[in-house]
């Protein structure tokens, strides 16, 4: 008996992707803020360049997931599962990071901005993206059986 996994590089991208956002959005976004030294402005510059480089990061794995699942189109997953991640990086790259990165710079040089929901929102939308690349992985690890 043979099995065959239908989209190994979309299964691998998916868990990977969860890994880096939760690593990244759900951990260190915070914890650096404890760190003996860490100032706000320090924090916030690091945040800054760690979030840019998370969001190249999404972008890459989500277009691998995306190649992988349009090029072998066998066994598809629901689509808004493959779609809701990337509508909301996509969101978050043209209008969260930016705000969320003008904010970070007002509040380096000294000026305290006011106060928002952008924050709460970008995290609503790691914990939806999270759950729907962890519901899109586990329908993509299932396997079919064959005689071989």
């Amino acid at each position: 008996m043979s099995y065959r996994l239908h989209h190994p590089i979309a299964l691998i991208c998916a868990f990977v992707w969860v890994g880096f956002v939760c690593a990244i959005s759900f951990m260190e976004a915070w914890l650096k803020f404890r760190a003996h030294g860490v100032t706000l402005p320090i924090g916030l510059g690091i945040g800054r360049l760690v979030f840019q480089a998370l969001n190249r990061v999404e972008w890459a794995l989500a277009v691998a997931l995306l190649a992988d699942l349009l090029w072998r189109r066998v066994a598809w997953p629901p689509r808004g599962l493959m779609v809701l991640p990337v509508l909301i990086l996509i969101v978050q790259s043209l209008w969260l990071l930016p705000a969320l990165d003008e904010r970070a710079l007002l509040a380096i040089h000294g000026h305290p901005p006011s106060p928002s929901h952008l924050h709460l929102l970008y995290v609503t939308g790691e914990v939806v993206k999270v759950a729907a690349l962890i519901i899109l992985g586990t329908r993509l690890s299932r396997v079919t059986t064959g005689q071989g």
